[in-house]
């Protein structure tokens, strides 16, 4: 479905709003979309289950299925290359107005795009750890390895999901041998915050603190649904500064800020940036 036009006015507004202003940015999967990495949540989203952490952790068939899956779609995730929104914000920040980055997102694209000052609030699939002794690897290296011991079962195709794995019958998944820890041999994690998995504090102390230095906080690609992402806005609203949103789709709070803009976050970054310059 083609989305409607956006207004000069509207794009103006926003300019206006955030023009002087120490910008902090809080993005969401939204931003993310236009990379061909699906969301949960947008109008065309499908509607899945996510993994749930403290299930992950005591569940070793979950944590095979998992790996199958994310095996498959790691060959097209980890391939993603940043898009408008996130090109946009690192312009931003490059240019001044933009002073910090809070993003939900876990997929590394604000730093391939160039943005420097970022808090990743869930972590990044780009990390993996071990269950067992806190190791950390890369997950290129747990990709290579998942490889070489799976032969060609990666050949399968597989439909891309949210959270960087993919749709496979049980069959596949009985046939895929999981990846262990080089160190322990024991099981392994993606270094992200999981639903049902608490963000670290230095994590939380850190986004507040960019929060607190700030002068306007724009809210882009994101429902903020869950309350890791939402805190920030309601700090927001306790330090009585301006709120600006681009999302496509209802957003938790909107009640509150200065402008929404319902448009592709994009072309309203990517508009916002020119304006700023």
């Amino acid at each position: 479905m083609a989305m409607p036009r956006i207004s000069d006015e509207a794009l103006d507004e926003l300019a206006d709003r955030l023009r002087g202003r120490r910008v902090v940015a809080l993005t969401g999967a939204g931003v993310s979309t236009e990379s061909g990495i699906p969301d949960y949540r947008s109008p065309e989203a499908r509607v899945r289950r996510p993994i749930h952490g403290p299930d992950f952790v005591r569940s070793a068939p979950l944590r095979k299925r998992y790996w199958a899956r994310a095996m498959v779609g790691w060959e097209r995730f980890g391939r993603a290359l940043p898009g408008a929104a996130h090109r946009a914000i690192a312009r931003l920040e490059a240019s001044g107005p933009v002073t910090g980055l809070i993003t939900q997102n876990v997929d590394r694209l604000h730093h391939a795009a160039g943005s420097r000052r970022v808090v990743e609030l869930h972590g990044a699939l780009a990390d993996v750890v071990c269950l067992g002794c806190g190791a950390l690897e890369e997950r290129d290296a747990v990709q290579g390895r998942m490889r070489e011991a799976n032969g060609r079962w990666l050949d399968d195709a597989a439909r891309l999901a949210p959270d960087g794995d993919a749709e496979l019958d049980d069959d596949a998944v009985a046939a895929f041998a999981p990846p262990e820890c080089l160190q322990c041999r024991g099981a392994l994690k993606p270094r992200v915050v999981f639903f049902g998995d608490n963000v670290p504090r230095a994590v939380v102390e850190e986004a507040f603190g960019m929060l607190e230095e700030c002068d306007a906080l724009l809210v882009t690609g994101t429902s903020l649904a869950v309350f890791s992402g939402y805190r920030f806005l309601r700090r927001a609203v306790e330090r009585a500064i301006p709120i600006a949103i681009v999302n496509r789709g209802p957003v938790r709070g909107e009640e509150h800020a200065v402008l929404k803009i319902e448009a592709s976050t994009g072309a309203v970054l990517d508009a916002l940036a020119l304006r700023l310059a």
